[in-house]
């Protein structure tokens, strides 16, 4: 007598299990997403507090996102209600309701006043950072007695300078030789 547990699964069983596993990592894909993003998008709003106003629709666009999520996950469950029901659900409509949400809930953040404003700071800040470092890393290069950006430059121009010159005195040149071939 065979064991029921030696017996191979049923398709449906093994199709059901796999659907189960696919749309749990993709919902805690999509949670971690989100998380990460609403935890970026905190910590940059304590970074740079906007304006009274910006802040109001700050949050109006952090509750109209978190609705789009809301609203993904009951799309999920429908969904898999329906595929417990024995209908047509293909394991890309959970993928496809995720990624939609995600631009949606994205939109809602990124077209307010304040992401603009905490986006132009952190932007500032990045352009001040990288000319500390290029800054820094002259003073470096100087130190080490290497060419800075400046040194090469300032070659640059005196070879400049130097070609415009040879030009004009073989022009010369070529005018003497003229002369005296003339006479």
């Amino acid at each position: 007598m065979s064991d029921t547990n030696d017996e191979p699964r049923n398709p449906w069983a093994q199709m059901v299990e796999n659907m189960n596993e696919a749309v749990s990592r993709s919902v805690e894909q999509n949670m971690e997403a989100q998380s990460a993003f609403m935890e970026s998008w905190s910590k940059q709003m304590a970074d740079s507090m906007p304006e009274q106003d910006e802040l109001g629709e700050a949050f109006e666009s952090y509750n109209a996102a978190y609705r789009v999520w809301m609203d993904a996950a009951d799309q999920t469950f429908e969904r898999l209600t329906d595929a417990a029901e024995d209908k047509d659900v293909g394991t890309t409509e959970f993928r496809d309701i995720w990624l939609q949400s995600a631009n949606e809930a994205f939109k809602e953040v990124m077209d307010t006043a304040a992401f603009a404003a905490m986006t132009g700071d952190a932007v500032e800040q990045m352009m001040e950072l990288q000319a500390d470092m290029e800054e820094l890393t002259q003073d470096n290069l100087t130190r080490m007695g290497l060419p800075t950006r400046e040194d090469v430059d300032e070659v640059g121009a005196r070879l400049i300078e130097l070609e415009r010159r040879q030009h004009d005195v073989e022009q010369k040149l070529d005018r003497v030789i003229d002369l005296l071939e003339a006479e």
